[in-house]
């Protein structure tokens, strides 16, 4: 069996914090979002290869990453794109993947911005057993959030109706960017082929409902879809369960560190207060108040008080000025 791992997104809703940097390797607890998943691929022998699908621009820095954690499966997949309007869509970009790598074997796709809290194993078990392709499937318990995700209708584990982004909601059952296709079901090109919707893979799994017998695999834990600063947060949140993370070389004089936040190895943080909050490398903060916000490398802030704040690398600001 092969993976894919999405990791292609430009992630323009958390910039600047992501202009320069993926943010599938933002950190969340002693790992990045993204490790999560290719540490759990590096050990399952059913994976063969893992294609970390991205672009361009992102280019050396997965490949620096995955040498520096010494990963032998991931191997980078490169979709020829810079910006954001230049992307062929999900789907598009794995029919690609398939043909360039000559992909013929049973494929796992997962999106490399999920932070899901059951294991890929056990997904993998599930598909295994039903031997059809698999979606996994959770509860956002909204239906506004709904809205913003392929809604799944189910007969006992059987999808028997898919509406990617609906209008009008009548359940909070969503698919999340994690499936699992048997060979003969890899049907991209076919799908592409008849006009249909490159964009977002729920689209995909619409189609190929109405074409064969989709199941879904169901669960309970926790899922944050980090695209936004709040997801993001929300997802470090659940990692530290109310407490900090605060690395031995970072400096805390003075400081009230609330609940929830993590503070990058080289941060200082002075006569300050902050609470559910990212600090990264470097940053200094001095006389403020930092609640809900991520501070980027190398930042110097100075008597502010900031409330769901991004502050990009590199930037200095003292006094409100």
């Amino acid at each position: 069996m092969e993976a894919v791992v999405l990791a292609g997104g430009y992630a323009t809703r958390l910039w600047p914090v992501t202009k320069h940097r993926p943010k599938m390797l933002l950190p969340v607890g002693e790992t990045t979002v993204i490790d999560r998943i290719l540490s759990e691929l590096e050990s399952d022998d059913r994976i063969e290869s893992v294609y970390v699908s991205t672009n361009e621009r992102f280019e050396s820095e997965f490949e620096a990453h995955i040498a520096e954690e010494g990963y032998e499966k991931p191997q980078l997949s490169i979709e020829e794109t810079t910006e954001e309007d230049e992307k062929f869509g999900v789907v598009g970009a794995l029919a690609q993947l398939v043909e360039r790598e000559d992909v013929d074997d049973d494929l796992l796709v997962v999106a490399g911005d999920n932070l899901m809290g059951f294991h890929v194993s056990e997904f993998l078990d599930y598909f295994e057993e039903r031997g059809a392709p698999t979606l996994a499937a959770y509860d956002v318990g909204s239906r506004e959030k709904a809205k913003s995700y392929g809604l799944v209708e189910l007969d006992g584990d059987e999808v028997v109706d898919f509406q990617e982004k609906p209008d009008d909601p009548n359940s909070t059952l969503v698919s999340i960017a994690c499936y699992a296709f048997p060979a003969e079901s890899i049907r991209f090109a076919e799908y592409l082929d008849g006009g249909n919707n490159p964009d977002e893979p729920g689209w995909f799994i619409q189609w190929l409902q109405g074409e064969e017998s989709v199941h879904a695999f169901t669960f309970d834990d926790a899922w944050y879809d980090i695209g936004t600063p709040e997801s993001y947060l929300e997802a470090v949140a659940w990692e530290l369960d109310g407490g900090t993370l605060i690395a031995e070389s970072a400096t805390i004089e003075g400081s009230e560190i609330g609940e929830n936040v993590h503070i990058l190895p080289g941060a200082e943080v002075v006569d300050s207060t902050v609470a559910d909050s990212v600090i990264f490398s470097g940053a200094t903060i001095r006389d403020c108040e930092v609640h809900g916000s991520i501070i980027d490398t190398e930042t110097h802030i100075e008597n502010l008080d900031l409330a769901s704040a991004l502050i990009g690398a590199h930037t200095h600001i003292t006094n409100g000025q």
